[in-house]
């Protein structure tokens, strides 16, 4: 690392450690708060779709094994199909499915629409609907796969909702250095989820540290994955590298500060970012 790069991880550091002193996350534990697709063993589903865990169900305030930490969505994996695959007929009952693609091509069909898959196309996929995905190209079709319950009495979308989020415009700039573009929200017709967006850094750039938004965090599900570029999470006062397929949970303790920084001084850092504030019924 350069002397740069080096100087500006102290001063991070030593910044966090002033104004955010207080943490009950702390140590080794951090670890427990991370997952990562790459340390999965694949399994395969709908005939064709390898599947592997980034993270998992579990206790959030107090995890048994690395990852095992969501409490209101059901899974999150990373989903490869091979070249020329195409899954099974599916239909999700009680769930629904956030697709992002990280790379290849393809299609996905469901009820009377096609749609192609791309580099940065995200797919929200209700329940009750039919659908089939396929490989068009010579590459694995890669995808972040993100599923969600739908909660008692929602009524889900009618069609699949497809963005192109090489077209979204950047929605802003907050917590000092979050360049956001939304991708999906309550109203585009998330059951548990409230948002789904992606988040990039500039180099040498850091987000504002802090804990959890709410007061009441029995509500709260965060999820940080990277996608692309050097950057470095910071959780209470322990820092930790996150490389691209990392996932970070949020400890959800209204205690413990988080952010991440770009430690790079020529390259971008890009983030998936989903989360649950609040119940459904209580969005306004």
């Amino acid at each position: 690392m350069s002397i740069m790069r080096r100087a500006f991880v102290f001063s991070v550091c030593f910044f966090a450690v002033l104004q955010l002193a207080q943490a009950q996350t702390t140590g080794d534990r951090i670890n427990l708060y991370f997952g990562d697709w790459h340390t999965s063993p694949p399994r395969t589903i709908r005939g064709s779709l390898e599947e592997r865990d980034i993270l998992t169900r579990g206790d959030a305030l107090n995890p048994t094994r690395a990852g095992a930490v969501l409490r209101f969505i059901n899974s999150y994996t990373y989903a490869t199909l091979a070249p020329n695959a195409a899954t099974t007929p599916t239909r999700l009952d009680g769930q629904q499915e956030i697709y992002y693609v990280e790379s290849g091509r393809g299609t996905v069909k469901a009820g009377g629409q096609t749609a192609e898959l791309f580099q940065n196309i995200a797919v929200l996929m209700p329940a009750n609907l039919e659908f089939t995905l396929r490989n068009t190209g010579d590459q694995p079709l890669a995808m972040y796969v993100i599923n969600e319950p739908t909660p008692p009495g929602f009524r889900p979308n009618a069609n699949m909702l497809v963005r192109d989020e090489n077209k979204i415009p950047i929605s802003g700039i907050g917590f000092w250095a979050h360049i956001t573009k939304p991708l999906f929200v309550t109203a585009d017709g998330l059951g548990t989820l409230e948002s789904v967006l992606t988040v990039t850094y500039d180099p040498l750039t850091i987000g504002k540290p802090h804990p959890a938004p709410n007061e009441d965090t029995s509500d709260i599900e965060e999820v940080w994955t990277a996608l692309y570029g050097t950057s470095i999470a910071m959780v209470g006062n322990q820092l930790r590298p996150q490389t691209p397929g990392m996932a970070l949970y949020h400890p959800p303790d209204n205690l413990t500060p988080h952010t991440n920084l770009d430690p790079s001084s020529v390259d971008q850092a890009k983030f998936l970012y989903f989360a649950r504030y609040r119940p459904h019924e209580a969005r306004k």
